[in-house]
């Protein structure tokens, strides 16, 4: 059996195509689109075809938002993605969905274990439930119930949930993105659109001007990217200081994350910002935001905080669910 999976974000739709040997996927072809130089998914899927020179029985595509049936509206993008009529027009004997962060759980027991190295090793041969967060165009979470054998994952739409400021600093930034937001959520401030927010705050709470090479940036389509690369390179205080305070809201998050799963069984760290910031997130305090639950530390220290390295979790887990979904 041949399968395909996909990962579509608000960025980039990547596809690839497995042939399922005695229950292993073994990778065929992939690859990657623009998004939004697309119509649709159908249109990507249909490119594809034609390029590989090749089709598939099954497919199974994580998409960024809530998926509750056969369609559903994509977050991030313009695309209504209905699951019916792509197994029509594009000759598929079977199109299921699932959310991306879904898929990206589904996908965790295919990558090598070397890829995901521990930021916090918790308790040795941990069991129980477990958390992914991942931050990208947005901040998608996904919990794994553990039945006893193995993960069982399932999606939820907890990068919407309200931020919670837990000091004077994080008041002063609730206060400024209230007045671009009626609702602030965790996705606006810990995704790559956030980390751009938190630069700009830190400009306006420093009373300084916004520095030309931001503003090149913001225009070019990648300001979050720039603030990263000069806040590693310690080029820029301004930059270091907004990564500092994303690293941190990221491990606070997830450690919400974590108590609300109660993920004994460990925590996954996905996206594609979080490989892109590996030094940060070890060393600029993301695991101590992540404990700072007051009597719930202990509980938060007992579990494994995995960085997931390989980009393909959502992409392989996807494949993944095509088989078995």
């Amino acid at each position: 059996m041949r399968v395909m999976g996909g990962d579509i974000g608000g960025t980039k739709t990547r596809l690839a195509l497995y042939d399922v040997v005695d229950g292993r996927l073994e990778h065929v072809v992939e690859r990657e689109y623009p998004s939004r130089d697309h119509d649709g998914l159908d249109a990507v899927v249909e490119a594809f075809f034609d390029a590989v020179g090749s089709r598939c029985d099954r497919a199974a595509f994580g998409i960024a938002g809530p998926v509750t049936g056969r369609r559903m509206r994509t977050t991030n993008l313009p695309w209504e993605v209905d699951a019916d009529r792509l197994e029509a027009h594009a000759h598929i004997d079977r199109v299921r969905l699932l959310n991306d962060l879904e898929a990206t759980a589904w996908g965790l027991g295919e990558l090598d274990p070397d890829r995901m190295p521990l930021l916090s090793a918790g308790r040795p041969e941990a069991q129980g439930n477990g958390a992914v967060i991942a931050a990208g165009t947005g901040l998608g979470q996904a919990g794994m119930y553990w039945d006893g054998d193995r993960f069982r994952p399932f999606a939820c739409e907890g990068g919407h949930a309200s931020f919670a400021p837990t000091d004077p600093e994080q008041v002063r930034l609730l206060q400024f993105m209230r007045t671009v937001h009626d609702h602030v959520s965790w996705e606006r401030l810990v995704s790559g659109p956030g980390l751009a927010n938190l630069f700009r705050f830190v400009i306006e709470d420093e009373s300084a001007a916004m520095p030309e090479w931001f503003q090149y940036a913001a225009s070019d389509g990648d300001p979050a990217a720039a603030v990263a690369e000069r806040a590693l390179a310690g080029d820029d205080p301004w930059a270091e200081r907004a990564l500092r305070l994303f690293v941190r809201l990221y491990g606070a998050e997830a450690g919400n994350l974590a108590l609300k799963i109660m993920s004994t069984g460990g925590v996954w760290v996905a996206g594609g910002i979080a490989p892109k910031i590996r030094p940060a997130l070890e060393q600029w305090g993301f695991v101590d935001a992540f404990l700072a639950k007051g009597r719930m530390r202990p509980l938060l220290e007992r579990m494994p905080v995995h960085l997931v390295l390989d980009d393909r979790a959502a992409l392989m887990g996807a494949a993944r669910f095509a088989v078995e979904g």
